[in-house]
């Protein structure tokens, strides 16, 4: 009986340093340099793994995450990938316009001929965030996932969010966080390590988790845009940032 109790204990003990060690947040600085970037067959390969858990996980929270505002009116993409968010996006407001770019030319054609003859109201054009392709104050609702940590310049793509929102437009940004547990980014480490040659050659996972910023990185970037987040939400590994894209008096 001593020794099975000693044997639980030390299981127990070891557990539980496990535990703790596992939720200790990570504390490296931002090298965006760790991530390749796509090329064409990333981007195809990208583009098949849309169908994993992980990926229908991420829209999942996002349509929950603006379901508080209900969209109306011209939606804007950025960072759109391969479309299905925009797809998930018209499914559930089928009365909004959604435009969706990315910079990768090849992930549009992607999502063109994915989606083209599908009932949804989505255009899908090229598109860089530091330089948005629409008139001043024209777009009622910004979104983006997974796509802040390759903005070469976040602060002047939240100056063109602001720029190009309506006074009462709102955004809504999803991305990894730098600080987030330790045992999150072991598990993308792990996925990477299981996944297609082509994201192991770019490092796609882990390059996004070292290309990402922390909560109160975040925060700074938007005061000093002068945009009023009315939150920054972080999650397990994860980050949302919700909120108008002006200030309110």
């Amino acid at each position: 009986m001593i020794l099975v109790w000693v044997i639980v204990s030390v299981i127990s003990v070891v557990l539980v340093a496990f535990i703790l060690l596992a939720n200790l947040a990570m504390n490296i600085p931002r090298e965006p340099e760790r991530e390749v970037p796509q090329d064409r067959e990333t981007a195809r390969v990208y583009a098949g793994l849309s169908h994993s858990p992980i990926f229908i996980l991420e829209r999942y929270l996002i349509l929950k995450a603006m379901a508080r505002w209900k969209p109306r009116g011209l939606v804007v993409d950025i960072g759109c990938g391969p479309g299905y968010l925009d797809a998930g996006i018209s499914r559930r407001y089928p009365a909004v316009k959604v435009i969706a770019l990315d910079n990768n030319s090849e992930m549009i054609n992607i999502a063109r001929l994915t989606w083209q003859r599908k009932p949804y109201r989505i255009e899908f054009i090229r598109g860089d965030a530091h330089l948005l392709p629409f008139a001043d104050g024209t777009v009622d609702f910004v979104v983006s996932a997974l796509s802040l940590h390759h903005w070469a310049d976040a602060a002047m793509a939240f100056k063109e969010i602001k720029r190009v929102l309506k006074p009462d437009g709102w955004f809504l940004i999803f991305d990894l966080r730098r600080d987030g547990p330790r045992l999150f980014y072991y598990a993308l480490k792990l996925g990477q390590a299981l996944s297609p040659a082509d994201i192991r050659r770019t490092n796609g996972a882990v390059g996004s988790f070292w290309s990402s910023y922390t909560p109160s990185e975040l925060k700074t970037i938007l005061s000093e845009v002068d945009i009023d987040a009315i939150s920054i939400e972080p999650q397990f590994g994860l980050m949302f940032a919700l909120g108008p894209g002006h200030r309110k008096s």
